[in-house]
């Protein structure tokens, strides 16, 4: 029997990890390996952690914002409806407001708890989602950072 089985059979909770870690089977953004890693060790709230933390920093790094700006206040600037510079300015007005929202909603619910104090994250099929999060946030971001290129070369 595989130590995979073995986990099947002493943990009630194993079958749930089985399917989370499903999730994660295919493929992710390459700045998510630290938060994939951490989730197949069983640690949960460093692998969400982690992936919101990518998040943080790719905005910033696109966005040019400086190392200070953290947190939901460097996604409320980043995705700002009037200046913002990952701001899809071709966008509706509340499909602006959205992805604000999404992203600073995002880095407060699940990257700022864990940076602040210790968090019982023991489910694993959220982690996973969390991940996945993560994962369509960082493609937003790189659609951003695309369409910023694009324009510089029509300067």
């Amino acid at each position: 029997m595989t130590e995979s089985g073995h986990e099947l059979i002493n943990d009630p909770n194993a079958i749930t990890k089985v399917w989370a870690a499903d999730r994660l089977a295919g493929s992710l953004d390459p700045l998510l390996s630290s938060a994939r890693s951490n989730f197949a060790l069983g640690d949960y709230e460093t692998a969400c952690f982690a992936a919101l933390k990518a998040v943080e920093v790719e905005v910033r790094r696109v966005a040019g914002l400086p190392n200070e700006l953290i947190g939901v206040n460097l996604m409320r600037k980043a995705f700002n409806t009037k200046d913002g510079v990952l701001t899809d300015s071709a966008a509706e007005g509340g499909e602006k407001e959205a992805t604000a929202n999404l992203f600073a909603g995002a880095i407060g619910a699940y990257k700022n708890p864990a940076s602040h104090r210790t968090v019982q994250f023991d489910e694993p099929m959220e982690a996973a989602e969390v991940i996945q999060l993560a994962d369509l946030l960082l493609r937003i971001v790189h659609r951003a950072e695309k369409r910023l290129a694009h324009e510089a070369e029509g300067r």
